[in-house]
């Protein structure tokens, strides 16, 4: 019965749904042109170039390379496959949900488990640093200190839900020592023993980026269109708003929330939490990239849930003595 009732749940929040499009279809659009600008001028130029790179990288022994390495530091830190490290350093770089995209092309090669991959996606939720530094500190704060308060506080949140669960899914630790010549050497083997030429590398690439890019601007459009509808229909403060905006869109969150007449240290706290969380949209996003594995969503909730009281309270502590 429960199961019934829910079904009719759904029918009719989307039967409101689509009657909200058609009769506000003004504010719909402009929520719709938002998120392809969105799309346009933040999530493809900061995420296209390294999903390529990075599966070009994969062809060509850069896991293997980066997997001896850091497998030393990693097991010992994070007991965790140095593979692993491939995918944090990755996401360090581009941002979230690449995170999600490179744990499951280690998993599909049988780099990681899915146990491991389930436990590196924990802790590698990062946000894109030319985000941070650009978006919210220049744009949204005026204010580029605060900004690399906001990004380490972020970045090193991150590092201690790795060193609290690094004995959740705790890996086999081989206990090697370090070696570049064998790491040097795998990634050689790694790219003799490739038999795909490098235009069909590349087609694959271009071709794998620009799918998982499009299902990004999908899930983005979906929520600010019911962000949108919220908005329409109930009247909220603009701080209730910012933080349903947040809870649902990160971008459009952020924004709202630099509307707010607050000082800039409260902002700050808040802006570090969202991106911490990442937002409904960011979710979704993740959950539908690994759909299709045995990798876990769950784990990746609650660790964002960590995540973002843990970069709160760092970035306030900090912005006390700034």
């Amino acid at each position: 019965m429960k199961k019934v009732i829910f079904s009719i749940f759904i029918m009719i929040c989307l039967i409101i749904c689509g009657y909200e499009i058609l009769s506000e279809s003004k504010t719909i659009m402009e929520s719709v042109n938002f998120s392809f600008n969105i799309w346009v001028n933040n999530v493809f130029p900061s995420l296209f170039p390294f999903f390529v790179l990075s599966e070009i990288l994969m062809n060509y022994g850069f896991i293997e390379l980066i997997g001896e390495l850091f497998k030393p530091l990693f097991e010992k830190l994070f007991k965790i496959n140095g593979n692993a490290a491939f995918v944090f350093i990755m996401s360090l770089i581009s941002g979230c949900p690449s995170n999600a995209k490179y744990t499951k092309e280690l998993y599909l090669q049988n780099k990681l488990s899915s146990q491991e991959a389930t436990k590196i996606l924990m802790f590698s939720h990062f946000s894109n640093p030319l985000f941070i530094l650009g978006t919210i500190a220049l744009t949204f704060l005026n204010d580029k200190k605060l900004g690399l308060i906001i990004m380490f506080s972020h970045y090193f949140s991150n590092i201690i839900i790795g060193l609290l669960f690094r004995n959740y899914n705790a890996s086999k630790i081989s206990h090697d020592k370090f070696s570049l010549k064998k790491a040097i050497i795998q990634m050689h083997y790694k790219r003799i023993n490739n038999n795909k030429r490098f235009g069909a590398i590349i087609t694959n690439s271009l071709i794998n980026s620009i799918n998982t890019l499009l299902l990004i601007l999908g899930v983005i459009t979906t929520f600010l269109i019911i962000t949108t509808i919220i908005d329409n229909n109930f009247h909220l403060s603009l701080l209730s708003k910012s933080l349903i905006s947040g809870f649902l869109e990160m971008t459009q969150g952020l924004k709202h929330i630099s509307l707010l007449d607050l000082p800039n240290k409260f902002k700050s706290v808040l802006i570090t939490m969202i991106i911490s969380f990442g937002g409904l949209s960011v979710h979704t996003q993740v959950l539908s990239i690994i759909s299709d594995t045995e990798i876990k969503y769950k784990p990746f909730l609650i660790s964002r849930i960590i995540h973002s009281i843990l970069s709160g309270i760092i970035c306030y502590i900090l912005i006390l003595s700034y």
